[in-house]
């Protein structure tokens, strides 16, 4: 599929570029409001004024074209001039939000290397600790900027070159990094103002976080347009503590226009209108977007009637490094869900950008065929200079694309009769970490999934469902539901769902099993996180039982948990294997070892230490068993790559039950037997550290971080 537009004209020189394009804007109407927040405003004649004139200082302290910048500044005035301030030198800026998590901060600073921070003094400390290496810190140095001279530096601006460096986790929560150029976010921006009809006249809010690409493409929007930007007075993707009832009192307050919202805002923002019958309780707003995460065709319709059809709700779909979006979708003339079928329909092209449903070699699919999203066009981005590996990865050659390349972006897709894109699912953790291409089997994996969890969704008492491949057992993959519900409403239990779906579905195409949670667990961009997804009971454990006068399914997060079961799984085993094992040991030990536990020679009341001593090397014995045969449930729910799991079980195995074997040998082996004592130290005492080693790197084991962002 092609944008119905023309690729646009971008421009040359200066006028290519975002600073460029904002410049204009404020000499043709520098008294026009560029910003709005808490209650103050800044005209563009201002605006570009202060950020000439920290330009200039960031030109002074070595930032220069080509280099990079991160800029870690609160929510307000200050964080949009010093983005413009960075463009205006030719370098990029790296979005970075200071109360990010330490680890987070200093990964961020550690690969990135950017040539300095611009911050302000409340943050100096912690970034310092992070391990940023040279600051600009703006509240401080006010008067130094203020006595720069007027204009921009004098400095070549690139239109090809870096403009930002986005890092984005997706929904796996492995970090990456997404290079826009300003054209990529230029051919962005046309899309944009030719699609929502963006004019000066427009108000846009900014609800977004400073590390989220929303927040890039808010900026880009209204000060690229002529448009006033409004800055939320809190983000409503970070704060879990604001209050969506704030929002359309704000809307009314500042006269809203246009806002984009997250999917799982727009989940709340519907079911805190849904009471609303009459009037307009968006009043003013011309265009919605929400995106981020899948979003079904009956909640895109429920709050396009909620709103009125004077506001475009529009689906938006797209990834960082496509300049955020890429296809849209509204349902004007849209009465109903066609054929009560579940979907998630994103639309067509933004102007200039093309879309592709690839087989895995990389061809393009015949429509209704389910395969790999691919995104190509102007706004397509060139991935991030310091790491060409990844570049390689997602962006590929493609003969059937006029450029020659195409972005993979994991997902998958159909596109429908009429020419419609259609979302159907996240490959990740079906596909490997460095796949480059979403195989069949994967794609058909995620359409089960899809088609699972809309039945799981459309289940009444269920507020919000999820259906994941996961890894319920090392080396064992399977389809497994997760269902939030309304307090006290009936079958809703997990195994209850299970059977429902299992009945509803054909045969294969059910979860394993459902899951009740009390929310389905998000990463700090409100997207659901498949890493912290809990595992169901195991496969023998998931029967029915009475629990409150119902039934209810023995699954993490469904009252008595999976975490639970292991343990009781485990705990049932110790009972029934390890005493009986270490009883066995006891009574083979001196059959084994003639004269190992004789303490005749020992004086009192050393004799009885060392008889305890027996007692807890029998015990260990017995436990070390019981965790060989039952442990692997437990070390498996810890989520560790399988290699890795499997060695950590066998190592605690060792640890617990070598001390019978192993004392009982030192004690019957002469002390001058050298070929003996040797032997049982690389045996057992070298083979003990090993496994030590072993279980701290299970312990400390991270996902693996890209080397580069």
């Amino acid at each position: 599929m092609t944008g119905t537009d023309t690729p646009p004209e971008l421009g040359t020189g200066r006028a290519g570029t975002l600073p460029g394009r904002f410049e204009e804007h404020a000499r043709a109407a520098p008294g026009a409001v560029a910003l709005r927040w808490a209650g103050t405003e800044l005209g563009y004649g201002e605006l570009d004024a202060r950020a000439d004139r920290l330009a200039r200082q960031l030109v002074e302290r070595g930032l220069r074209p080509g280099r990079l910048a991160a800029v870690a500044l609160g929510r307000g005035v200050e964080v949009y001039v010093a983005l413009l301030a960075v463009l205006k030198t030719g370098a990029a800026y790296l979005p970075l939000e200071p109360g990010a998590p330490d680890p987070l901060l200093r990964h961020v600073l550690a690969e990135a290397a950017p040539a300095l921070v611009v911050t302000e003094e409340a943050h100096r400390i912690r970034l310092t600790d992070a391990g940023a290496a040279e600051l600009v810190c703006v509240d401080a140095a006010g008067a130094a900027a203020a006595a720069q001279p007027a204009g921009p530096p004098p400095v070549e601006l690139d239109p090809d070159g870096l403009a930002v460096v986005l890092t984005t986790s997706g929904t796996t929560g492995a970090p990456r990094c997404a290079g826009l150029s300003h054209r990529n976010l230029l051919a962005a921006h046309h899309g944009w103002r030719t699609v929502y009809g963006i004019t000066p006249a427009d108000r846009i809010l900014s609800t977004a976080s400073l590390e989220f690409d929303v927040f890039t493409a808010d900026w880009v929007r209204a000060l690229c347009s002529g448009a006033t930007l409004v800055v939320a007075p809190r983000n409503l993707t970070l704060d879990r503590a604001a209050d969506i009832a704030d929002l359309p009192p704000l809307i009314a307050a500042e006269r809203i226009t246009l806002l984009e919202l997250s999917t799982r805002t727009a989940r709340r923002l519907t079911a805190l209108l849904a009471p609303s019958a009459g009037g307009r309780p968006l009043a003013g707003v011309r265009v919605l977007t929400v995106g981020a995460e899948k979003w079904w065709l009956d909640e895109h319709l429920a709050l396009q009637r909620l709103v009125g059809r004077p506001t475009r709700v529009i689906n938006v779909y797209g990834l960082a490094e496509a300049s955020v979006d890429s296809t849209w979708f509204e349902v004007r003339g849209l009465d109903e869900v066609p054929g009560g079928a579940a979907l998630s329909v994103v639309g067509l092209p933004f102007p200039g950008a093309r879309v592709y449903v690839l087989d895995p070699d990389g061809t393009p699919l015949r429509d209704g065929a389910v395969g790999e999203i691919a995104l190509a066009g102007p706004g397509l981005g060139a991935g991030y200079p310091g790491r060409p590996e990844e570049t390689a990865r997602r962006f590929v050659r493609s003969g059937h694309d006029p450029d020659g390349r195409v972005l993979l972006t994991g997902d998958v897709g159909r596109i429908a009769e009429g020419g419609a894109l259609e979302f159907v699912g996240r490959a990740a953790g079906v596909i490997g970490p460095t796949d480059a291409r979403v195989s069949a089997a994967a794609a058909g994996t995620v359409s089960r999934a899809a088609r699972a969890e809309a039945r799981l969704r459309a289940r009444p008492g269920i507020r919000e469902a999820a259906v994941a491949e996961v890894e319920v057992a090392p080396g064992r993959r399977e389809l497994v539901g997760y269902a939030v519900t309304v307090p006290g409403a009936p079958d809703t239990d997990g195994w209850s769902l299970t059977a429902a779906l299992t009945a509803a579905l054909p045969a294969g195409e059910a979860p394993a099993a459902v899951v009740p949670v009390p929310e389905l667990p998000r990463t700090r961009a409100g997207k659901l996180d498949r890493n912290a997804l809990p595992l169901p009971a195991p496969a023998d454990r998931t029967a029915p039982h009475r629990s409150g006068g119902g039934k209810g399914y023995r699954g993490k997060g469904g009252g008595s948990g999976g975490v639970a079961e292991s343990e009781s799984f485990l705990g049932c085993g110790t009972v029934a294997v390890g005493v009986p094992s270490a009883a066995v040991a006891a009574l083979l030990t001196d059959k084994l070892w003639p004269g190992s536990t004789d303490v005749s020679a020992v004086p009192a009341p050393y004799d009885s230490l060392f008889r305890v001593l027996y007692l807890f090397e029998w015990a260990a014995f017995g436990l070390g068993v019981a965790w060989l045969l039952f442990g692997a449930v437990v070390t498996a729910r810890q989520r560790r790559p399988v290699g890795l799991s499997v060695a950590a079980h066998l190592a605690v195995f060792w640890l617990l039950a070598s001390w019978w074997p192993q004392d009982n040998l030192y004690r019957t082996t002469r002390r001058a037997d050298w070929y003996a004592q040797t032997w049982l130290v690389f045996v057992f005492n070298i083979a003990l550290m090993v496994s030590a080693a072993i279980v701290v790197r299970f312990l400390t084991w991270q996902p693996r971080v890209r080397k580069r962002l």
